[in-house]
């Protein structure tokens, strides 16, 4: 917005010289906001947590792979009941079968089912009105050791549970809950939700996560109802979250043990660090890839909640049910407020920015046509920016394709996260430069706080939680448009400078938090977010812009012209070099391999063998085993499901298929009785047993646990089956017989005929199914 009192050049300088500096300690203050805190060293007092006491443990735990059933799992486990009993605590292993509807098989229409061993532990209160459960997952992924995920979550609870030890005891129990086979199929946290005694009763579940290597510890999820539970929150060392994402995370398909939890009617808040994603789940996820500054974040908020938490009446804070609250963090606090402001702010939202507009034309700012092509114009910047950025990331794939195989983001995204940025602020300084002179900055400023408050009431309709991103900006502009448009002297540069800088403590964090979580992939995100910035500081936008001093024609005007071109092409310009700066930084070598996916095959059958690759775009050294167009395998597989892979041919190897065999088969009409017992013939860390869809089956139970009968077909995994093989009890309806078809998994291609070691620089991807040897044969019954 613009008044008469910085129209005059003289004064320009001052005001835009005042504004940037006040733009800038307000970008500075939003991005320290979610910046995790420096590592206190082991001589940290007692009573606090040490990231560099925890990452003692976290070199125990992720030596090596470790996945649910394994030899080194087994390890992994006496070490942490060694330390449990070290703490004075007395651990126990809840040794089941459980079976949740999430792992390879589930994607097939089927179950999958694990054999669990959590690690469970009991801190007593001392006059407890509930447990407070700190949860995280001691299992890792097959081909990476885990030291991210989750030996950080892992490690943060036992540096917790002795920081909490070594102070006066809280009111309140807090149970120690360390899952097993949360990478398999969430079954060590199912496990302990139907059968443990202590989640009986119900509480609030603290569940910590890491799906990269760095970054803020971010509270990403909440159970529903979660005003209380975020009011306790707020009180963390340094919280960093925000209601936004937990509407996102509630509409996506991802899960993690919180899952559990969560559907099992707890109460709860769930939290992870995301940045430096590109080690997520593979071999590269090692102790030293670790930012221990992101580990300390973990642990100083988790160690403050769970005390904020142990002095509070549990039975109040379980309830599930009420309002979610509105939050996003800002320099040292959580700003929150009920869910049920969000419509009255989004209206008043609309009301101020309606309010500015009335008062600007009244004033003589806009007319009515310039107004509404201002409004239809600023669509351009909100479209354009997203689809550059998509643009952008497809460019940068194209010259390396290698970043298609990444798992969210390149090693070193940052200069690809600025370079969306800067092409965003590109767009939206280039469209008010070319619209600025026809249409007039009041007319602009106020379309684009129109489109902000807009969206505020249409987030309102479908995702609460981040209305806040575009009606608090909105009515900080409007409100500020209306201070400038009716006041003089130097207010008005104060009140658009504030305006502004709600905006960018409001948004700038939320940016930096967004790319992480979606990855480059996903960069129109990113780009949308920073429009919205844009369209919000374009009163400071305009004091920057070169005004003629001589009126709007002649040479001045025309120098003054050039000069407000010369911000959007340095931008776009900035834009180049960033890209080009990733480029140079961002390369493959040892440390940090360029990742590849493959798996074998093999139809006992026919003895027919074959390469197998879900590589969307097939990489270089992939190519030597995998071509042709994606298509599916459930025909001999069908475990992987409707999954499009390509596949090649192989050479056959000498492993023995997995044994099923009939223990019990009795008939009654049309029903028969089958039990059979599914027995793997070597070391297997999953077996699968499927039925195909012609076949009715009416109930189906493996190893005592009832299994879920879908149809068509039935089918299920089980993760880390013992060797004397596991016990199915089938319910079928018909007399003809039956064709089974069993499937066994190992890891490991190294010792396949025909394979060729990776060479330097090709690595593994982060794939449940990465370097999976498969081997499967019909029975028929």
């Amino acid at each position: 917005m613009r008044a008469p009192a910085i129209t005059d050049p003289a004064r320009r300088a001052p005001a835009a010289l005042l504004a940037v500096v006040v733009l800038v300690l307000a970008g500075l203050a939003g991005l320290w906001a979610v910046e995790p805190p420096s590592a206190r060293p082991t001589s940290a007092p007692a009573s606090e947590f040490s990231a560099e006491r925890a990452f003692q443990q976290v070199e125990a735990i992720a030596t090596r792979p470790h996945p649910v059933g394994s030899p080194a799992q087994d390890a992994v486990r006496e070490h942490l009941i060694t330390t449990l009993r070290g703490l004075g605590l007395t651990p126990e292993v809840q040794d089941t079968v459980s079976i949740e509807g999430a792992g390879l098989s589930a994607s097939a229409g089927g179950s999958s089912l694990a054999r669990v061993r959590n690690v469970v532990a009991t801190i007593p209160g001392t006059g407890s009105t509930g447990r407070i459960f700190l949860v995280a997952h001691y299992d890792s992924v097959q081909v990476g050791p885990g030291g991210n995920d989750d030996a950080a979550g892992t490690s943060a609870i036992l540096e917790t549970a002795r920081a909490l030890l070594a102070a006066p005891r809280l009111r309140n129990d807090v149970v120690l809950v360390l899952t097993d086979g949360e990478e398999a199929c969430l079954c060590g946290a199912k496990a302990f939700v139907d059968q443990h005694p202590l989640a009986r009763d119900g509480g609030v579940v603290l569940n910590l996560e890491a799906r990269g290597s760095s970054g803020p510890a971010i509270m990403f999820e909440t159970s529903a109802g979660n005003g209380k539970l975020v009011e306790a929150y707020s009180h963390a060392a340094k919280p960093v979250g925000t209601s936004f994402a937990v509407e996102i995370y509630r509409i996506m398909t991802n899960d993690t043990d919180f899952t559990a939890f969560r559907k099992s009617g707890f109460a709860g808040l769930n939290a992870a660090y995301i940045d430096g994603a590109a080690v997520y789940h593979g071999p590269t996820d090692l102790p030293s890839a670790m930012d221990r500054d992101s580990l300390q974040h973990h642990g100083d908020n988790t160690l403050a909640v769970v005390r904020e938490l142990g002095g509070r009446d549990i039975a109040a804070l379980k309830v599930t049910g009420g309002e979610d609250a509105t939050y996003f963090p800002a320099p040292g606090m959580l700003v929150r407020y009920p869910g049920s402001l969000v419509w009255p702010i989004a209206v008043l939202a609309v009301l101020a920015v309606a309010a500015l507009a009335w008062l600007a034309r009244r004033r003589g700012l806009i007319t009515a046509r310039r107004a509404a092509g201002a409004g239809v114009l600023a669509l351009a910047p909100i479209v354009l920016a997203p689809v550059l950025a998509q643009v952008l990331w497809f460019l940068l794939t194209l010259i390396r394709p290698e970043y298609s195989a990444m798992p969210i983001d390149p090693y070193r995204p940052g200069f690809f996260r600025l370079a969306v940025v800067l092409l965003a602020a590109a767009v939206v300084i280039a469209w008010f430069g070319l619209l600025r002179r026809r249409l007039g900055p009041a007319a602009l400023a106020v379309a684009g706080l129109g489109w902000l408050a807009v969206l505020g009431v249409v987030l309102a309709a479908f995702v609460p939680g981040g209305s806040y991103l575009a009606a608090l900006p909105a009515l900080a502009g409007g409100l500020a448009g209306l201070v400038a448009v009716a006041t003089r002297g130097w207010l008005p540069v104060i009140a658009v400078t504030v305006g502004g800088a709600v905006a960018t403590l409001v948004l700038a964090p939320t940016i930096l938090m967004l790319f992480p979580a979606l990855g480059m992939g996903l960069g129109a995100a990113g780009a949308f977010l920073t429009v919205l910035l844009g369209l919000a500081l374009l009163p400071v936008i305009d004091l920057l812009h070169p005004v003629a001093a001589g009126g709007q024609f002649g040479l001045a005007a025309l120098r003054a012209r050039r000069l407000g071109a010369l911000p959007s092409v340095a931008a776009f310009v900035a834009v180049l070099l960033c890209a080009g700066a990733g480029l140079a930084t961002d390369r493959f070598d040892d440390d940090r391999p360029a990742l590849t996916q493959l798996m074998y095959a093999m139809d006992a059958d026919t003895g027919a063998a074959r390469w197998i690759s879900d590589e969307t775009d097939v990489q270089q050294w992939t190519g030597q085993y995998v071509s042709g167009d994606p298509h599916r395998i459930d025909d001999t597989m069908p475990a992987f499901g409707p999954e499009q892979v390509r596949t090649g041919d192989a050479q056959s190897a000498d492993l023995p298929a997995p044994q099923l065999t009939v223990e019990s088969d009795s008939r009654s009409g049309e029903t028969r009785n089958l039990t059979l017992r599914l027995r793997p013939q070597r070391p297997a860390r999953l077996v699968t047993l499927h039925v195909p869809g012609d076949v009715k089956v009416e109930s189906a139970t493996v190893e005592g646990r009832p299994v879920p009968v879908h149809t068509p077909g039935f089918g299920f995994a089980f993760h880390a089956p013992p060797a004397d093989g596991i016990e199915v009890e089938l319910t079928l309806r018909g007399a003809g017989p039956v064709r089974f078809r069993a499937m066994d998994a190992s890891d490991g291609l190294s010792a396949l005929p025909g394979f060729r070691p990776r060479p330097a620089g090709v690595g593994i991807v982060g794939s449940h199914t990465s370097e999976m040897l498969a081997v499967a044969k019909s029975y028929t019954y």
